[in-house]
C-alpha cells in the first residue's frame, strides 16, 4: 500500500476565536479536575503531557487523482465506529460515556494533553522574565499559565477493544479551533503472526480478505487508486486511506487550518518588555 503521509508547512493565518477549558467528567477521564496541581507538577502517572510538534499525518497538499470514471465521495460523512471528523471533544466523551459501547478508554494514558508549540514559546518567554529558569519549575510555570489560559487542550484521545485488539486513535485540533477531531487512526491485528507456520500466513491472508470485505461494505469502493476514500482531488478535503490492518481518516484542511490560527494568535498575544525610545 502507498504510504502518502509528509510534513506540512503552514503559511497563512484567520482570525480569532476564544479558547475554552475542558476536562472528562469520570473516574477515567478527570484528569484535570481535583488533580490540576500533580498535573501542573508532572507527579500523576496516569496523565500524559507531550510537546506539540510536526505532524507527519499531513501530506503536505497537492492534488489526488481519482479512478477513471469515479465521482467524488462525501468522506466527511464516514465515521469509524461512531467517531466523525469534525465532532468536538464532549461528542466523543458523550459516545464512549452515556451508552455501552465497544470500545474504552485505554487503561492509561488515554487522554493526552497539549500545548501548542507557538504558545508555549510564549509562555516560556514570559515564565523566564519572571525569574524562573531552572528547568522542573519552568516547566511547571508554563504549564500553570497555559491551563489558566486556556491554551492546554486534550490532543489525542485512545480508545481499545481488548477482547479482539482492535484501538482507535483519535486526533484533535486546539482551542484555537474549538478542540474537534481532524484524524481518526484505527488498527487491528490482522497482521499479527504467531509464526512463519503455513497455517497462520494462510489465516492472516483470510483475515486481509474478511477485512477489506467489511471496509467496503462499510464505505464502498474506493475511488483513488485501490485504497483511498477522496472528497475531491485537493489533498487539504477530508479522505481516507485503508493498509492490510487499520484505516486512516484525516482532514488535513482542519489541521493546518488550526496550525495558522494557533500561531497568528500567539504572534499577536506575545507579551514583550515595555521596551522605551
Amino acid at each position: 500500500m502507498l504510504n502518502t503521509l509528509r510534513n506540512i508547512l503552514i503559511g497563512f493565518v484567520l482570525s480569532v476565536p476564544m479558547c475554552m477549558n475542558y476536562a472528562w467528567a469520570d473516574d477515567d477521564f478527570d484528569l484535570l479536575g481535583d488533580e490540576e496541581d500533580a498535573f501542573v507538577d508532572g507527579t500523576n502517572p496516569d496523565i500524559m503531557y507531550e510537546d506539540s510538534g510536526d505532524d507527519d499525518s499531513l501530506s503536505g497538499g497537492g492534488n489526488i487523482t481519482l479512478n477513471d470514471g469515479a465521482g467524488v465521495v462525501n468522506v466527511g460523512g464516514f465515521d469509524i465506529a461512531g467517531i466523525m471528523l469534525g465532532m468536538s471533544f464532549e461528542d466523543v466523551y458523550n459516545l464512549y460515556h452515556n451508552q455501552s459501547n465497544l470500545y474504552s478508554p485505554r487503561k492509561r494514558n488515554s487522554l493526552v494533553y497539549t500545548i501548542p508549540t507557538d504558545w508555549k514559546y510564549n509562555l516560556d518567554y514570559e515564565c523566564r522574565q519572571s525569574g524562573v529558569i531552572q528547568p522542573n519549575k519552568l516547566d511547571k510555570c508554563i504549564r500553570g499559565l497555559a491551563r489558566s489560559r486556556g491554551l492546554l487542550y486534550v490532543s489525542e484521545i485512545h480508545l481499545e477493544r481488548s477482547r479482539t485488539g482492535e484501538t482507535i486513535d483519535v486526533y484533535l485540533t486546539s482551542n484555537a479551533t474549538d478542540n474537534v477531531v481532524y484524524r481518526i487512526v484505527y488498527n487491528n491485528d490482522v497482521e499479527k503472526l504467531e509464526s512463519q507456520n503455513p497455517k497462520f500466513i494462510d489465516q492472516r491472508e483470510k483475515r486481509r480478505l474478511a477485512f477489506w470485505k467489511n471496509v467496503v461494505e462499510k464505505y464502498g469502493e474506493p475511488n483513488a487508486g485501490i485504497d483511498t476514500w477522496a472528497t475531491s482531488t485537493n489533498a487539504y478535503d477530508p479522505k481516507m486511506t485503508a493498509y492490510y490492518d487499520s484505516l486512516d481518516l484525516i482532514d488535513e484542511g482542519r489541521r493546518a487550518m488550526d496550525a495558522a490560527n494557533s500561531a497568528q494568535q500567539s504572534r499577536e498575544n506575545f507579551r514583550a518588555k515595555p521596551y522605551a525610545f
